[in-house]
């Protein structure tokens, strides 16, 4: 159901774009928006996970310098049936991670300092195999490829004004031009972030299959909507498109199930958890008992270099 549904919503937005093109343009503008929308998807297919790791400051780590947290990708990787992604860890107080890459022979997961000082082992595990689920589904091309095509949308909106309204009334192209600069980015957004809803419940499944502790994953995500609810980030805040990468919401209500969340609601999303759990046979989880340092710079109050470190923290800070 959820892949019928990505698919109907990648063609409605195909088929918005392609009309966007020819109110301005008739069926030339239909076809140069098209040539731009190729273009564009080729760039960011062969180049979106550089753009996305770049655009957080994001460092590879390995066995060297982060063996506890590179030796847990690498045992949940070989239990999804995945090639091992390069790990990134990101020095950021906000808790947060994402996945990213074209194919799971070239992708990439990262995670800040932020959620690595506030999850225990367990839930590490179920976010990184939650992430692990989108380069397995393939979700990480199918955001792009969607994200790409808005941006196209919106570019294609904001000059479309100035770059001709079609053959016929005059009057009658300038409304309809008018119209699809006003609707046509909206919803194209709508359109995206239906698309990241439908692929964070799929991805919380095969996390919890991959990890095999779906408690955990449901315990990791009410730690991460709270944290980052509270913390700033300012990746998001530069770039808005952004919020749709992560595992949970980047800013606080942005959640919700509704037409502009950029994810499901997490209580939704636990409960969805609790009840694969009662599926797979697995018992609630017990409590894990919090350590020195594990409460997070409450609103990253404490900075990062002075934080001290989770059992996975790669900076051995303490």
């Amino acid at each position: 159901m959820n892949g019928f549904r990505t698919t109907m919503l990648l063609a409605a937005m195909t088929a918005l774009f392609m009309g966007l093109g020819f109110t301005f343009g008739g069926a030339t503008g239909a076809m140069l928006a098209l040539l731009v929308a190729v273009g564009m998807n080729l760039f960011t297919f062969w180049n979106a996970d550089r753009i996305v790791l770049r655009m957080h400051d994001a460092r590879e780590v390995d066995v060297r310098n982060c063996p506890e947290f590179v030796g847990l990708v690498h045992d949940l990787a070989g239990r999804a049936g995945l090639p091992m992604p390069r790990v990134y860890v990101i020095d950021s107080p906000h808790p947060n991670a994402f996945a990213t890459g074209r194919d799971p022979a070239h992708a990439a997961v990262a995670a800040t300092t932020g959620l690595l000082a506030i999850l225990d082992r367990d839930e590490i595990a179920g976010v990184m195999a939650h992430e692990l689920g989108h380069v397995r589904n393939r979700d990480t091309l199918v955001m792009t490829m969607t994200a790409t095509i808005a941006g196209a949308i919106s570019m294609l909106a904001n000059f479309g004004l100035f770059f001709g309204h079609g053959s016929g009334d005059r009057s009658q192209n300038m409304l309809a031009s008018i119209a699809a600069v006003l609707i046509a980015p909206f919803a194209a957004m709508i359109v995206q972030m239906a698309i990241s809803r439908t692929r964070e419940y799929g991805a919380d499944r095969a996390g919890a299959e991959i990890s095999g502790k779906p408690h955990a994953l449901a315990s990791a995500l009410a730690k991460l909507a709270e944290g980052a609810g509270r913390v700033p980030n300012p990746v998001v805040e530069r770039n808005p498109a952004a919020a749709a990468l992560y595992i949970v919401p980047s800013l606080r209500g942005r959640g919700g199930d509704g037409l502009f969340s950029t994810h499901p609601d997490t209580a939704n999303r636990i409960a969805a958890l609790h009840a694969i759990a009662a599926e797979m046979g697995v018992k609630p989880r017990v409590a894990s008992v919090p350590r020195a340092g594990a409460a997070v710079a409450r609103a990253g109050a404490v900075p990062v270099t002075r934080r001290r470190a989770s059992a996975l923290d790669p900076h051995r800070r303490g």
